[in-house]
């Protein structure tokens, strides 16, 4: 099976192109680095010549602002005319669990636009929700802070490990479209401050976290079940002392 992954040098996206491959299928990596650029178009008609799958894991560059709603259109529009051209089978999006309950959000309404172009596009589909990375902890803490004190909503989370990510991805993309989406996280849910300052602690970082209902997340407003799945979804097996133990922060936990 031809599958093209877009993005497929990032974080997830090599993770993905990795399990694929090891699967035995023949993986094309879309990124400007390999003359594929979704938001011109050039390189996209080629790499979708025979494809069976597209796996679509662009982001935008930014966060906030009309920007990141004009990427997420340009390059789903681009990727999803030139899939129905080629009569690809099944588009899969990594897209981010509460993308519809946080409307105040520039960066979710940007996703909103891009799901929205995906359910009419007439391609089979599969839209994957995912709660935040272990991996983007690190940045959430440095939005958050203060002078030297980080400020973040108590709200839930259910973060999942970027490993996980790519193993529900990649499963997906050996699976029918669902037409439809669906939810993963990880196994446990806290509050963001505390794991927070969890982190903070085992990093042997000076810095307190401060839990405050108002502090904003990356500009928005959270409710306390904003970025948790509402109902059942599939957990990753790593949770955060795991995740620590293989990532850029193992030594802290040796220490420990």
């Amino acid at each position: 099976m031809k599958v093209v992954v877009i993005g497929g040098t990032g974080l997830i996206g090599s993770k993905v192109v990795d399990r694929l491959r090891t699967a035995g299928h023949e993986v094309v990596v879309a990124a400007p680095s390999t003359g594929i650029n979704i938001l011109t178009g050039e390189g996209l008609a080629d790499a979708m010549t025979g494809t069976q799958v597209v796996v679509d894991l662009a982001n935008s560059p930014v966060f906030v602002g009309e920007a990141v709603r004009e990427f997420f259109e340009t390059a789903g529009r681009n990727v999803l005319e030139a899939e129905a051209k080629a009569g690809v089978g099944h588009h899969i999006a990594l897209s981010v669990v509460g993308t519809d309950r946080l409307e105040s959000s520039d960066y979710f309404r940007g996703k909103l636009a891009q799901e929205r172009l995906i359910r009419e596009s007439g391609v089979p589909y599969t839209i994957i929700h995912s709660t935040q990375f272990y991996e983007f902890l690190p940045g959430i803490i440095q939005s958050g802070d203060k002078d030297g004190t980080v400020h973040l909503p108590v709200a839930q989370v259910q973060p999942i490990a970027a490993e996980n990510v790519a193993e529900a991805v990649a499963r997906h993309a050996q699976q029918a479209p669902l037409n439809g989406t669906t939810d993963i996280a990880g196994p446990e849910r806290t509050s963001l401050a505390e794991l927070a300052q969890r982190f903070l602690t085992i990093t042997q970082d000076p810095r307190q976290v401060v839990g405050d209902k108002q502090a904003l997340y990356f500009g928005a407003q959270l409710q306390d079940d904003t970025l948790v799945p509402l109902g059942a979804s599939w957990q990753g097996g790593l949770d955060f002392e795991g995740w620590l133990r293989q990532s850029d922060f193992a030594r802290y936990v040796a220490r420990g």
